[in-house]
This record gives structure tokens, sequence and C-alpha cells, in this order.
């Protein structure tokens, strides 16, 4: 990371403080590979916190300079009419991804908006905030889906499509992740939107030893499958995807809708259209969902892909 490197994130991240948007967004996305030795860093706004995340290892040095440079920030126009006053570095590559509060009294939640829609984030705690950015058109197009419809969310995590699909009024949404306390969330993150929680239902069970209880509440109008690319014990995608995708036509309605997600670098989108084809030959592709413009990549086949498809 040169000090020229260094130099190019700072007017980025000036850029965007000037123009910020008023809800939560990713600012600067370098895991698009779109900016020379700024691979491995994202920046994100979560409305007053700036969210700054390392993926690889730097030297001393390298990381004594990032610091410097963001702190730098607090003397800038852009920053002190941003309304920016807490700035965080995560460090994603060290074991539970310590994070250091540069800026602000540290707090554990802070709630933010996206679309219009309300949810609860952890800062500093975990690896991951709760809520990823770059499924930002996804919760869009469930949301714009959902209407009258029993929506199934697989690997549904802190139930972000779930808010999105009650808010676009689904009946009733099914959300089934082995983790309970991001379950737990979820429902947090349904009570900040004022939503009728007899209308969702939370099964925190292992996926591949519970397609019973999943059956018991379809068939479904809409499925979502967003999983992990690898969590041990619990799911591969190589392996464990095709086993999801032909369980699909006995839970889907007949003009039923599946939005199939992956967010592995390796897998291109084709894996899940031939793969979909092969175990679910009722469901025929419609769409990938475009991403958000900012997440950049210069392999747009390695980005985030959610994919459509449709019963025949």
């Amino acid at each position: 990371m040169t000090p020229t490197a260094l130099a190019t994130l700072q007017q980025h991240l000036i850029s965007a403080l000037n123009t910020l948007p008023s809800e939560t967004r990713r600012l600067f996305h370098g895991r698009g590979r779109c900016w020379p030795e700024l691979e491995q860093i994202s920046v994100d706004w979560l409305q007053g916190v700036l969210l700054v995340a390392l993926f690889k290892p730097v030297s001393d040095a390298e990381l004594q300079a990032l610091q410097a440079m963001l702190l730098d920030l607090r003397q800038t126009t852009a920053w002190q009419h941003s309304g920016a006053h807490s700035l965080l570095l995560q460090q994603r590559y060290l074991p539970e991804s310590p994070t250091q509060w540069l800026l602000g009294e540290p707090v554990e939640h802070w709630d933010i908006v996206e679309h219009g829609l309300h949810y609860r984030l952890d800062l500093g705690r975990k690896q991951n905030t709760g809520l990823f950015l770059d499924m930002r058109h996804g919760r869009q197009w469930v949301q714009a889906q959902a209407r009258g419809k029993r929506v199934l969310n697989l690997f549904a995590y802190t139930c972000g499509f779930s808010v999105a699909a009650l808010a676009g009024g689904a009946t009733q949404v099914v959300n089934l992740d082995m983790a309970k306390p991001a379950l737990s969330r979820g429902r947090d993150n349904h009570r900040l939107n004022q939503h009728d929680l007899s209308q969702v239902v939370f099964l925190g069970h292992d996926l591949f030893k519970s397609w019973g209880k999943v059956a018991k509440y379809g068939p479904y109008d809409l499925i979502i499958i967003d999983p992990p690319s690898f969590q041990r014990g619990s799911f591969e995608l190589s392996k464990d995807y095709p086993k999801v995708l032909r369980r699909l036509p006995g839970l889907l309605n007949a003009n039923g809708k599946v939005l199939a997600c992956s967010n592995e670098p390796e897998i291109g989108p084709h894996y899940l259209i031939e793969a979909m084809a092969r175990e679910a030959p009722s469901l025929q592709f419609s769409e990938r969902l475009s991403n958000p413009p900012e997440f950049p990549d210069s392999q747009p086949d390695s980005a985030l892909k959610a994919l459509v498809f449709s019963a025949r």
C-alpha cells in the first residue's frame, strides 16, 4: 500500500463524503480490483459511522500510514459537513476480526436505514455487521415482488430479505437459519419496522435436517437462497447447493419464483444456471439482478450473483 495508493483512497473518500446519500452505502469497494494496491480495503458509510475493513495483512508502517490518513479526514471540509462522528478500522484477516475505534464512543449496536427500511447492526464485536450491503438490489427486488406472496427465506441470517418482503406486502415469511442469535436479530429488525411478527416464522434449524418443517409452511410463491460460500460443518457451496436446488419443485407454487444467490468469487453465474437446469429443470433462468453501482468489479462474474428463476 504505497503513499500513492493511500492518496487515491483519501481522494475517493473525500469525494464520497462530499456527495453522501441519505442512507447507508458502500463508499469504496477495493475488492472489485478496480484500484491497484487497494484490492483488500472496503469503506462503508453507516450514517455517521465510517467503517473501514482491511482484508489482508499489511506491514506495521502501512497500517500506521492508513490510520494517519483516515484520522486526517477529520480536518477536511467534507468530513466536517458529513455528520460523521465515528471511525472504525476492522482487521478482517485476524482471528475474530478485531475492530479499533479510531474516533467516537464505542457502541455495540447501531441502527441504519436502507431503502426506507431500518436495520440494527453490530459494530466492533463480530466479523460482519449484520447486513450485506452488496445485496441492496436483491432486497429491493424482493420487496417489489412480495405483495400477497408466501415467502421462504433460506440461510436467512438477520432476515434482511424477510424485512423487505413484509414491507412489500408478503402475507407470510418463513426464515430458516441454524444461527439462532442471527434470527433473534432478525426479530429486532422486524420490530424496528413495526412489522406484525405473527406473519413471520423463525426456524433455527439445520436446513438439511429440516425439510419437513420447511415444507409444512409451503407451498411458497417466492423462495430466496442466499447461503454462505463455506461454513464449516454446515455448508459447502459446490457440494450442498445442488441439494437445495433439487428440493425446489416440491416447495414452490406453479407460478413461483426463486432468487438464487452466490458471493463466491471462484464460481460464476453459469454454475447456478447449469445446476438449476440439472437439479430442477422445471425452473427456467429469467435474469441476473444488477449489482449496486457502488460495487464496481473488474471481473463481473466474480462479483455477487443474484439470479432469478421462474417456474416454466
